[in-house]
């Protein structure tokens, strides 16, 4: 039995964000064949984390700039080791590669931490995005490098395995696209959502903590949703989302129909009893939780264009609408909340979007085949890519010392 090491930033959280639920589908596709998995993480526990004994796996906690990791690693001798995100990569690769130089090294993206930051920069400066800008960017050229350095990155936005190999003729052999992994939504599924009629008011979700997600809530709060008010003067807003901070209660006014919720237990029933899900996304990367949520539970959404980006195929129409200008948004979602044959079409094309995007069969084979051709060819594969060779020789001569100096330097 092949052993897997997942070596998280945070401990998997799926009732609390998008990157949670991808990485436990991560977790089931691996124990689906037959893997043994322990998952460490440097994070303090949360109430809201899953609970991974519950599914055979071994949770230890590790330290960063600690050599307590490599006797870890010497006693559980993985056969394969996977950095969620690539922060993770740069702390414990390095060490992964000292002590089991044969583990094959798989950097699970999320997404791209790089294009989330740059735009999210560019916002804020008003300039519109070009690719020169990710570029420049010095988070770009670690995330970069780390992919390189890395035997498999898992991609989960097509949108994104393109730039990459466009913007940086990043090798296919590097690279799997595996997308959410979802359920298909059948007619037994249909027959279980309330109808428009029976659908009141609306929707938003996704972690507080999230800048992206943060970000949506204000642009709402400030530029859209007084508009909708105005010409829906009885509609509310329900704001659901993890570790709401106190700014974000502040935000709360009944008044206004402005309500602040926070957590919730089961995020798809009350997105399946709002009529329609807002997510004016101005940044952000990866592929939208909240948006894949809304088409499983049969509510249409208006979004921008990175909130649609990686989830749609060029000859399908969207869940809704997709509208970047704060007006163009505002009159798209009062038609659509109001329209009942618009609406329902916008709903069967969100189950067009899940039924031929995101089906697990579609993936799983070919994410199995990827890994076990690798772990057959691993020093062919290695041979291959002399950059990541020459990137690794380059973190064992820097960030190793480092990491090896701050260890030191914490004894004193």
């Amino acid at each position: 039995m092949k052993h897997v090491l997942i070596i998280g930033s945070v401990w998997p959280e799926p009732k609390s964000s998008a990157a949670g639920s991808r990485m436990l589908q991560l977790i089931q596709l691996l124990l689906e064949k037959g893997f043994k998995i322990t998952f460490a993480s440097t994070a303090n526990p949360t109430e809201n984390m899953h609970d991974l004994a519950s599914i055979g796996i071994q949770k230890i906690n590790i330290e960063v700039n600690n050599s307590s990791f490599d006797t870890i690693l010497k006693n559980l001798d993985p056969s394969i080791v996977i950095f969620d995100r690539f922060m993770i990569e740069e702390q414990f690769g390095w060490r992964v590669a000292n002590t089991c130089p044969n583990a094959l090294k798989i950097l699970n993206t999320e997404d791209l931490h790089s294009l989330r930051k740059t735009r999210e920069a560019l916002l804020k400066t008003g300039k519109k995005f070009e690719h020169q800008d990710l570029l420049d960017g010095e988070i770009t050229k670690r995330e970069i490098a780390s992919i390189y350095r890395s035997d498999l990155s898992l991609i989960i936005s097509d949108y994104e395995m393109e730039l990459l190999r466009s913007s940086f003729n990043i090798n296919d052999e590097l690279l799997h696209y595996l997308p959410f992994l979802l359920p298909s939504i059948t007619s037994t599924t249909i027959e279980k959502w309330p109808l428009y009629e029976e659908r009141t008011h609306f929707v938003t979700i996704g972690n507080f903590r999230h800048a992206p997600n943060w970000n949506s809530i204000l642009y709402l709060k400030e530029d859209i949703w007084p508009l909708i008010r105005k010409e829906l003067p009885k509609a509310e807003l329900h704001i659901y989302g993890a570790y709401p901070p106190p700014k974000a209660m502040q935000l709360h006014h009944p008044k206004d129909g402005f309500l602040i919720k926070g957590w919730v237990e089961n995020a798809q029933e009350v997105i399946k009893n709002a009529r329609v899900c807002l997510a004016p996304l101005r940044f952000g990367a990866g592929i939208k939780g909240k948006l894949a949520d809304a088409m499983r539970c049969g509510t249409p959404s208006v979004t921008t264009s990175i909130g649609s980006e990686g989830m749609l195929d060029d000859d399908q129409d969207w869940n809704g609408f997709i509208k970047e200008d704060p007006y163009a948004f505002t009159k798209a979602a009062i038609h659509l909340y109001t329209n009942q044959n618009l609406w329902r079409q916008s709903q069967q094309n969100g189950i067009e979007i899940i039924n031929t995007r995101f089906q697990k069969e579609k993936f799983a084979n070919s994410f199995y085949n990827t890994i076990d051709d690798l772990i057959a060819n691993l020093p062919k594969h290695r041979s291959k890519n002399f950059i990541g060779s020459m990137l690794q020789h380059h973190t064992l001569r820097s960030t190793e010392y480092m990491s090896r100096w701050i260890e030191e330097k914490n004894k004193k």
